[in-house]
């Protein structure tokens, strides 16, 4: 099969031929039609090892249905989320991890759902019910972002989203922030009983000292790598009862075991006309440079989505 090999130059992959995979008992094997890109994989593809194959999001068709029964059948339209290996013609994919499509849900928009989606998803569900609460969303104008807005104002939160750049938070007041700022010092007074936190750095130390009592912060990205810092009694002073969750979600879809059942929640929605998958650029994935390199300068707000053509 094709795929894209991580290799030593930039952008760091290169299509070629590479074995076709072999799938576990529990894993279904897809004929991949449409990937996303998200930021955390596309900046490790440089510390890689090279010849491996990297992706995290697949959408795309049952090839061969899991030889232990489980997971949809062969010919099935589905989107599933894997640690490696997405970007390439066909990828094993753990059963519990993929979800069927609906009518009427493209593979480009199901292709954003799994990290991103999924992410954002499972930050909310760790907040807990957020119903007339004020919703903190840092680093808004992402993919991640972008599905936590929605998700969050859909739940019937005040959402409060925070993008550095103006050009890039375009939409976000369509997609139910109530207030739109550019740091944290522009979001006035009031404290907030939930914060999807996507920054790291100085911003994660200012949304801890921003949260309410028994409010809760979900850290789940750090794309600023300097240390966060804060005053101590910020937090247990200030804000008693207030939690930090740390999400990485491979190990939370692990321990849950929701992979599959978020994505067919998502997908569900999307299918429904009441989210929207914000893709903003769109290629083929035999020239992926040109949409790598959007995605680490941060001139894509939302998706990237490469089509296996």
């Amino acid at each position: 099969m094709l795929a894209l090999i991580v290799t030593e130059d930039p952008p760091h992959v290169a299509l070629t031929e590479a074995p076709d995979p072999e799938p576990l008992p529990f894993e279904a094997l897809v004929a991949v039609r449409a990937f996303s890109l998200n930021r955390g994989e596309t900046r490790q593809l440089a510390d890689r090892p090279r010849g491996t194959v990297a992706g995290w999001d697949v959408a795309g068709v049952v090839e061969r249905a899991a030889a232990d029964g489980s997971g949809p059948p062969h010919g099935a339209r589905v989107v599933g989320i894997v640690r490696n290996g997405a970007w390439a013609q066909r990828v094993a994919v753990a059963t519990q991890n993929l979800a069927e499509l609906p009518e009427g849900v493209s593979f480009e928009q199901a292709a954003t759902l799994p990290v991103a989606g999924v992410t954002a998803l499972r930050a909310l569900e760790i907040c807990g019910f957020v119903l007339g609460k004020r919703v903190l969303v840092t680093g808004a104008s992402g993919g991640v972002g972008r599905f936590a807005v929605q998700l969050a104002a859909k739940a019937g939160a005040h959402v409060t989203a925070v993008s550095r750049n103006a050009d890039r938070a375009r939409g976000l007041r369509e997609l139910g922030a109530a207030q739109i700022v550019h740091d944290l010092h522009g979001v006035g007074d009031g404290d907030f009983d939930a914060i999807v936190e996507g920054v790291g750095g100085a911003t994660l130390g200012a949304a801890l000292q921003r949260v309410a009592g028994r409010g809760v912060v979900v850290s789940f990205a750090s794309s600023d790598p300097e240390p966060a810092s804060f005053p101590t009694r910020a937090l247990f002073g200030r804000a008693p009862g207030a939690t930090l969750r740390g999400l990485y979600i491979f190990e939370e879809i692990e321990r849950t075991g929701t992979g599959g059942r978020d994505l067919a929640r998502l997908a569900a929605l999307v299918a429904a006309g009441e989210l929207d998958v914000q893709i903003d650029l769109e290629s083929s994935w035999r020239d992926p440079g040109p949409a790598i390199e959007a995605l680490l300068e941060r001139r894509v707000a939302g998706k990237a989505v490469l089509i296996v053509d």
